[in-house]
């Protein structure tokens, strides 16, 4: 049986990029984040990373076909040949069709979309936690409540089209790590996606 292809999504301090990390170990499959596939494109200084931090460096956000461009290069690659889980993309409706049009051409599509659900008060205490203990003043409870605010405006509309495919697990993201990665597990499960036998 293949490796699934997986979308996390959910709000800033609901840990989505913790469980990613955990669910993608324990499919045998590479968990790609935006962040880091950007750091790495710059870090080879491919053509695409030149330009990813020419943007970055202009304090600019990198633009979908660039984004689209980085990440299809990134699930070009072959440990991503059997699967992936990906974090933070697509961010929007543009870069949804994007990636539809990626795996469309490869015969695919995304097996299932795991949506971390976080009360905004406890994604708002995670943060402001965070921030204290790593010393990052910039993040105040309003500069947090305007970013939970865009993830919920640009969010809910990909959530939406995935919804109408029916591959949306909505996922109780309170709890200790382990609880919340088992109900993952259990909900890819549910949908005949079962775990390498490697991880």
């Amino acid at each position: 049986m293949r490796a699934p292809r997986l979308l996390i999504v959910g709000p800033q301090g609901s840990g989505k990029g913790t469980q990613g990390v955990l669910v993608a170990e324990a499919y045998g499959i590479p968990a790609i984040s935006t962040g880091d596939v950007f750091r790495s494109a710059v870090a080879a200084g491919s053509e695409l990373g030149r330009q990813v931090q020419a943007i970055i460096s202009a304090g600019d956000l990198v633009p979908d076909e660039l984004t689209s461009a980085v990440v299809r290069d990134r699930l070009s690659q072959a440990d991503a040949a059997g699967g992936f889980l990906l974090d933070g993309y697509p961010r929007n409706l543009a870069q949804v069709r994007d990636l539809d049009a990626f795996l469309e051409a490869r015969g695919g599509e995304l097996d299932a979309v795991i949506e971390l659900n976080v009360p905004r008060d406890e994604s708002i205490a995670r943060l402001s936690q965070r921030a204290q203990e790593q010393g990052r003043t910039d993040d105040t409870e309003e500069v947090i409540a305007n970013r939970l605010a865009i993830y919920e405006r640009e969010t809910a509309p990909i959530l939406d089209v995935y919804r109408d495919r029916g591959i949306v697990d909505d996922i109780d993201g309170t709890g200790s790590l382990d609880d919340i990665t088992d109900r993952v597990i259990a909900a890819l499960e549910a949908r005949g996606l079962i775990r390498s036998a490697a991880a």
